[in-house]
């Protein structure tokens, strides 16, 4: 299935005509329209393409996963269950605190860098959410993405939730997205096993090619899973 046709189905799924999708998505009719004919390619809009019509952003993108994967049905709430809060409100029974992973530079000027734990940030998550993604709660980490190699999903500054418990070759699920840790480099990509390896890939390809590494390869550039990415969030600036 071409872009077009996802974007047809995403559309007809959300039961919203072109004018409609349009004018939620802060585009034009024209412009969905030639989306929908093939006669010009999305870039900078199928994030939010994806959240009006409530579907996968990375379904509609490159037909990976499938098109409800990760997405949930809002709540019916009311401006009277929003609660405030800081780091000092307590966590609730049915929450858990999630820590942020960051890069520290081990010596100054060495060019050189460790992931590690953030005291000072952190998130907090509902637990039927991580048990419905089946995310173990002293599992979950995240993650911000940096760059624009995972644009359009991903913009930059975007944040990730990460199940740590699927860390191995033997878990990659191919074209799902994975943080790694590059030789002390936090990345995010899209993991494909390979005979040989592994494939990574961005969904920014014009600037950012597949990488492909032999096993050997893995271990001498110190790659390794760090986590299967199960929630994102970011801000559409």
């Amino acid at each position: 299935m071409e872009f077009k046709e996802r974007l047809k189905t995403a559309r007809q799924h959300a039961k919203l005509n072109q004018t409609e999708l349009a004018e939620r998505a802060g585009l034009t009719q024209t412009s969905i329209s030639d989306l929908e004919r093939g006669k010009s390619k999305a870039t900078a809009f199928v994030a939010q393409i994806a959240s009006v019509c409530g579907v996968s952003p990375m379904w509609l993108a490159e037909g990976v996963g499938d098109m409800l994967k990760g997405v949930s049905s809002p709540p019916d709430i009311s401006m009277s269950d929003i609660q405030p809060w800081d780091d000092s409100t307590p966590l609730d029974d049915d929450e858990v605190y999630v820590p942020f992973l960051r890069e520290v530079e081990l010596a100054a000027g060495s060019g050189r860098f460790v992931i590690t734990e953030n005291d000072s940030a952190r998130l907090r998550f509902f637990k039927k959410d991580l048990r419905h993604n089946n995310v173990q709660f002293n599992n979950a980490r995240c993650v911000s993405v940096s760059g624009n190699s995972m644009f359009p999903v991903l913009r930059d500054g975007a944040t990730v939730g990460m199940n740590i418990g699927k860390n191995s070759l033997g878990d990659i699920v191919d074209g799902d997205m994975y943080a790694i840790n590059h030789n002390g480099q936090l990345r995010v990509k899209q993991v494909y096993r390979l005979p040989s390896g592994i494939r990574l890939r961005s969904f920014n390809r014009d600037e950012h090619p597949d990488e492909d590494y032999t096993f050997a390869e893995i271990q001498e550039q110190q790659i390794a899973i760090l986590g299967h990415v199960f929630w994102w969030a970011m801000y559409s600036r």
